[in-house]
C-alpha cells in the first residue's frame, strides 16, 4: 500500500466501517468515507478532520441504487489517489428465507455482493498498473456456517470470500494486496438494524478488537484473516483439505457409488 494512500470505506458512518475509518486516520491516511446516512458521516468525518489534521471526503451513497454505486465507482476510478478500497457496507435480516420478501433479498445481495465486485473492479485496473494498493474486503465466519439460519446472507458472504481469494490469485503478482476478513459476532448496529436483540450476542468481540486484530493480518500480508480463530492450524488445514477434494476431481469418469440404480 502506499504510504500515506488516501482510502475509501463503505458503510463508513457506523460500527466496522467507522473503526476503520478512525484506525486509517490515525495513521495519517486521507479519506473517502461512503454511508447511506449523510448524518452520521457528517459526524463522523468532522471528527476526524479535527483529531487528526487529515483531509476527509464524503459520499452519501445508498450501494444498492444503480445511480448511487456509479458514483463511487467513478471516484475510484478517478482519483488516482486512492490506494486501498475497504469494502464493508451490508445488512442483515431476520427471518427465515421464506419469510424473506423477494425485494428485501434483492437489497441484501445488491450491498453485499454486488457492490463490493463493481468498487473493486472500479479500482483494480489502476492498482494493478501501480503495482500498489489494498482491496479489504469484509466477509463473516456465517458464510462458512450454512447452521447459522442465515441462509441468504451466509450466502453473500461465502460468495465475497470465494471471489476475495479468486482476486487475491489474480492481483497479488502485481503487487495489490487482497484480504477477506471473517468477524464473528461483533459488537455493532447492524444486529439493531434487523431488528435482533443483541442481548442474544453472548460471545460478540468488540469492535476496535475486531479491526485492530484485522490490521495485523493485513500488514502482515494475509489474504484471510479470522480475527476469533486462535488456532491458525485449523484454517491451515481447512485449505489443505479442500484443494485435496479438488484433486480427487480431476477425473472424466462418475465415482463408482454412482454407477449403480441401486
Amino acid at each position: 500500500m502506499t504510504i500515506h494512500s488516501t482510502v475509501l470505506i463503505t458503510g463508513a458512518g457506523s460500527g466496522i466501517a467507522a473503526t476503520y475509518a478512525d484506525r486509517f486516520a490515525c495513521r495519517g491516511h486521507d479519506l473517502v468515507l461512503v454511508d447511506i446516512n449523510e448524518e452520521h458521516l457528517k459526524t463522523h468525518s468532522d471528527r476526524l478532520r479535527q483529531e487528526h489534521g487529515i483531509s476527509v471526503d464524503t459520499i452519501r451513497a445508498d450501494l444498492t441504487q444503480p445511480s448511487d454505486l456509479t458514483v463511487v465507482e467513478a471516484r475510484l476510478r478517478e482519483d488516482d489517489t486512492i490506494g486501498t478500497l475497504i469494502n464493508c457496507a451490508g445488512i442483515l435480516q431476520k427471518g427465515s428465507f421464506i419469510e424473506q420478501t423477494a425485494d428485501s433479498i434483492t437489497r441484501l445481495v445488491s450491498l453485499n455482493g454486488l457492490a463490493y465486485i463493481r468498487l473493486a473492479n472500479a479500482i483494480a485496473p489502476r492498482l494493478v498498473q501501480a503495482g500498489a494498493g489494498g482491496i479489504i474486503n469484509i466477509c463473516s465466519v456465517v458464510g462458512l456456517a450454512p447452521e447459522v439460519n442465515q441462509t441468504v446472507y451466509g450466502a453473500t458472504k461465502a460468495f465475497v470470500l470465494f471471489f476475495s481469494e479468486g482476486l487475491n490469485l489474480e492481483l497479488s503478482p502485481s503487487g495489490v494486496r487482497v484480504q477477506a476478513v471473517l468477524p464473528a459476532e461483533t459488537h455493532t448496529a447492524m444486529y439493531d438494524d434487523a431488528g435482533i436483540d443483541p442481548a442474544l450476542l453472548h460471545h460478540a468481540m468488540d469492535v476496535g478488537e475486531l479491526v485492530d486484530a484485522a490490521l495485523v493480518g493485513f500488514d502482515r500480508g494475509e489474504h484471510v484473516t479470522i480475527p476469533p480463530l486462535h488456532d491458525a492450524a485449523r484454517w491451515d488445514a481447512f485449505d489443505v483439505a479442500r484443494q485435496g477434494l479438488l484433486a480427487d476431481l480431476r477425473t472424466e469418469h462418475a465415482a463408482e457409488r454412482y454407477r449403480t440404480s441401486s
